[in-house]
């Protein structure tokens, strides 16, 4: 550790309990004190700097510091930081909101607006709930989720999830929900498409519905990529067929966006690429170009009017937080979308995601632990296998992640792998220079990593 960065380190551990992580580990790798980012580049008070391949998170699209976004979020700053959104309202959540319901799937016209992305999946949960009672189905009160999902940490979002790892010590206080086979074309067949595997794991989804559709609220995904779950991906042709058996079953869809949305798998959401439109859509991380705080859940005006009565009708969701709509984080997410809009960003990254599949494929993909690789649109990932032609993995306890974390540290590229999957999510500025940095460190950390 650099005597720079050593002081902030000793502040840090004396109070700071971090998040996802065995504190402990901090004995051997101390976290990484940033002083200041640029672009796809943090820095830490010693000058070392690290690529940003994972996006801080899947939050930051634009990079760190983005003179545009900074300029936005500073003039809102200016004129309103924060008001209550019960009984008021601000120019930047109405533009937001215009906005959102411009560019999301035909019939999302409402938005509802909380604070990050597990608290957006429990408000579409609770308010799939509330429509069917309000709309006297009261026996409509349970989820059906796909194994190895993830929807967040919160108690809700929890449990329509389906990774043990974060989901099993809790298991006690969470409520019961129906876990299906996941489409996730990983586990496909010798010679089956990812569509055609995708198709045959649906049958589970629809017997699922048919036995349960009379309590049952609502089915929850993650569209084409399970991310937590290891950046498993999936075909369309799934959304399409599950769009179809929730209207014929009269269950809610709830689509996840909210680490896959504003671009990620190649479209604006990635409901667009089934042509499926969600009863709910679930969007937070890259809203605000992955400058503040903000979710919002994007539903109907059938589902909104099923909420609106007299008061003492009793029917009105009363769910809430103290920042909901927060004006500064408003603000980033305009600046956000308007770069969308005149950078052409969507169609600038076909060829970043070209260039960054082809080299992930490149270096990685013949490596003789590295059972595959796959692509999404700027979302790329490498699975690591023992035994290849058996797809045995490795023990989750050799931690060998770890291993290509601390290696790519070393050589000045944060990537942070989900067990034994490295993937790459980096910030829409990237460069082609700095993909074949990000690909090639991977590589060495790969080779360095299964080397026994």
């Amino acid at each position: 550790m650099s005597q720079e960065n050593a002081p902030y380190v000793v502040r840090d551990l004396a109070h700071v309990w971090h998040p996802c992580t065995q504190m402990k580990d901090h004995e051997q790798l101390p976290p990484i004190p940033i002083r200041r980012g640029l672009g796809v580049w943090l820095e830490d008070f010693a000058g070392h700097r690290y690529l940003d391949a994972i996006s801080s998170w899947w939050v930051n699209l634009f990079g760190h510091a983005n003179p545009r976004i900074n300029a936005a979020v500073a003039a809102q700053l200016e004129k309103l930081e924060q008001v209550i959104l019960a009984g008021f309202t601000h120019e930047p959540v109405i533009a937001l909101s215009e906005a959102l319901t411009a560019i999301a799937p035909p019939g999302l016209t409402r938005c509802f607006y909380a604070d990050n992305g597990s608290s957006a999946v429990e408000v579409a949960l609770k308010m799939s709930f509330h429509y069917w009672r309000n709309s006297g189905h009261a026996a409509k009160r349970r989820f059906i989720t796909l194994a190895n999902s993830y929807h967040g940490e919160t108690l809700g979002a929890l449990a329509v999830g389906n990774v043990e790892l974060y989901k099993d010590i809790y298991r006690p206080l969470l409520m019961d929900v129906i876990t299906v086979p996941s489409p996730d074309g990983f586990g496909r067949e010798p010679g089956e498409t990812y569509a055609a595997h995708a198709t045959r794991r649906f049958a589970a989804m629809e017997a699922a519905l048919a036995a349960h559709a009379e309590e049952v609220c609502a089915v929850i995904v993650e569209p084409l990529v399970q991310c937590a779950g290891g950046m498993r991906m999936y075909d369309p042709v799934y959304l399409r067929l599950l769009r179809a058996a929730c209207d014929r079953h009269r269950v809610h869809l709830i689509a996840d966006e909210i680490a896959v949305g504003f671009g990620r798998t190649g479209t604006m959401f990635a409901c667009e690429q089934a042509g499926i439109r969600p009863d709910f859509m679930c969007l937070s991380k890259g809203l605000t170009g992955g400058y503040l705080p903000l979710a919002s859940v994007l539903t109907t005006d059938e589902v909104y009017w099923a909420f609106y009565d007299e008061y003492t009708k009793l029917t009105a969701f009363l769910h809430s937080h103290s920042f909901t709509g927060n004006p500064l984080a408003c603000a980033a997410a305009l600046a956000s979308l308007q770069i969308f809009r005149q950078d052409r960003t969507l169609e600038r990254n076909q060829a970043l995601s070209e260039q960054l599949g082809r080299r992930a494929r490149e270096l990685l993909e013949e490596h003789p632990h590295v059972a595959e690789v796959r692509q999404r649109g700027m979302i790329v990932a490498a699975e690591l296998v023992r035994d290849k032609a058996a797809r045995e993995a490795y023990p989750w306890q050799e931690r060998r992640g770890l291993s290509i974390y601390r290696h790519a540290l070393s050589r000045g590229v944060l990537l942070r792998p989900i067990g034994n999957v490295v993937y790459f999510m980096p910030p829409y500025v990237i460069t082609p220079a700095e993909i074949d940095l990000m690909v090639e460190v991977a590589r060495e950390g790969i080779e360095l990593a299964t080397c026994d």
